[in-house]
């Protein structure tokens, strides 16, 4: 291709990027983020099971709570890490699928793939059989993840997106108080013979019946189909965007102004390798180490409640009413940060968000009696579903669109890769030393944060994504 013809071809990228950017919020914008945010619905309902099942996988004899070996395969940690090893293997080795074969594709199959290896999963009678499949459906639950992220990032205008991943949060941790209250209803009970983590399992798996419903609804990426040349493809993908939000509003759509355009329209196109090189080569070494830290603060909590109040003294049935308890504010905290989610700049809320996680978890580790372990349950939720919001609206902002499944799917599977070892450590620090052992190791994790994030992440907050991405 001679540069004249890669200048134009970018140029009409460009065009269609900056008509997406010029769109006013109509209800049929907020519409595509609702059913995208849906199907993640189920994709949370499936990675935080692994929270609330945990007492009856113990229960029935097929797990130990602790870690008297590292690499225990009967502890309850080897559950959390085989779900960690599927969602690293999709991260990484799947995340160039939805660059490859479509946003709107990918989200489609990845929905399918982890809600058949959730049936199977629910059929094991072994710990090795339960593993096995635990691994196959993260690696579903990972491809979509990272799916969902960019086909957000692409469709919502730069001045609501990070609103839109605040909302979009919000409703996927809707699906965590459903999962604390089935596991809470069931996993202490055997109902028909079979026993209740099963069915909390099962439950989740009914997504196949939505899956179709939401697919059709849903446009492909125009940006996704300018970056692959597919033009004629992407032009209809945003001409019927723009005559359903010109419908709602009444009024012919407003032109593209020409400072909407990024200046450079003569670069080469982009190859995942670059993001190795610079300018991209800070971000991704940022975002990696970041990856290997949030795991410990997230799921390092969120993925041991039950345990952890176990732990401190609480009975498994009561353990696992409290962990309802602070499972229901799961979608308060993106809630909260939907005012200033646009206002403050995303670096910043990550701080924030971090420094919040290690303080709370310090106190959560001292409190004793209910009432202040559910407060700072509730606190530690909220602060951790606040840096959720952040990191996935930043990541999913760092680079571009022709590579940026799989550049957020190569960094974030960082996370996953730690996740396999926190979960063994965490259970190692609670078997060792306790709780406070627990919540040392996590706040440590959230000061690193504080370092790379604060010193070396660039500032994304009102840009169109090709600004930042150049």
């Amino acid at each position: 291709m001679s540069p004249s013809t890669e200048t134009a071809v970018r140029g009409q990228a460009e065009l269609i990027s900056a008509r997406l950017e010029r769109l006013p919020t109509t209800p049929y914008i907020w519409k595509i983020l609702l059913l995208l945010s849906l199907g993640g619905c189920f994709e949370f309902y499936d990675l935080f099971l692994m929270t609330y099942i945990g007492p009856g996988l113990t229960r029935s004899g097929l797990f130990s709570t602790g870690s008297i070996s590292f690499l225990s395969l009967t502890s309850l940690a080897s559950f959390v890490s085989a779900t960690f090893a599927g969602l690293f293997i999709g991260t990484l080795a799947f995340g160039f699928a939805a660059d490859k074969f479509g946003r709107r594709t990918i989200f489609t199959w990845s929905l399918l793939w982890y809600t058949a290896g959730s049936i199977v999963m629910a059929c094991q009678t072994t710990a090795l059989g339960i593993l096995a499949w635990r691994l196959i459906t993260g690696i579903g639950i990972g491809v979509e993840l990272v799916t969902i992220d960019t086909y957000i990032a692409e469709l919502m205008p730069k001045e609501v997106r990070g609103r839109a991943f605040t909302i979009n949060q919000v409703v996927q941790f809707s699906a965590i108080p459903v999962v604390a209250l089935v596991s809470w209803l069931l996993v202490t009970r055997s109902p028909l013979g079979i026993d209740g983590w099963r069915w909390v399992v099962l439950i989740g798996s009914v997504a196949a019946v939505f899956v179709w419903f939401i697919r059709r609804r849903l446009p492909e990426s125009p940006r996704w189909l300018a970056s692959k040349g597919r033009f004629a493809e992407a032009e209809r993908a945003v001409a019927g965007i723009e005559e359903r939000v010109a419908a709602e509003i009444g009024k012919e759509l407003p032109p593209v102004a020409p400072e909407a355009l990024p200046e450079s329209t003569s670069a080469p196109p982009i190859k995942f390798v670059q993001i190795f090189r610079p300018p991209y080569l800070g971000r991704t070494a940022m975002l990696m180490v970041f990856h290997l830290a949030q795991t410990i603060g997230y799921y390092g909590f969120a993925s041991w409640v039950p345990t952890l109040l176990i732990a401190a003294g609480i009975r498994t049935t009561a353990s696992l009413r409290y962990s309802f308890v602070i499972a229901v504010v799961a979608p308060i905290g993106p809630l909260l940060v939907y005012r200033f989610a646009d206002k403050l700049e995303r670096k910043w809320q990550i701080v924030w968000s971090a420094i919040c996680i290690g303080g709370f978890g310090l106190l959560f580790a001292h409190a004793r009696g209910p009432l202040w372990l559910i407060l700072l349950g509730v606190a530690l939720t909220c602060s951790n579903n606040w840096l959720s919001v952040a990191f996935h609206t930043y990541q999913a902002e760092l680079f571009p669109t022709a590579v940026r499944a799989q550049a957020v799917g190569f960094v974030y599977s960082w996370s996953r890769f730690s996740a396999i070892f926190t979960s063994l450590m965490i259970g190692f620090f609670l078997q060792h030393s306790g709780v406070e052992g627990v919540f040392a190791f996590i706040g440590g994790s959230m000061l690193l944060i504080v370092a790379v994030i604060g010193a070396f992440g660039p500032r994304t907050r009102g840009l169109a994504l090709e600004s930042i991405s150049h």
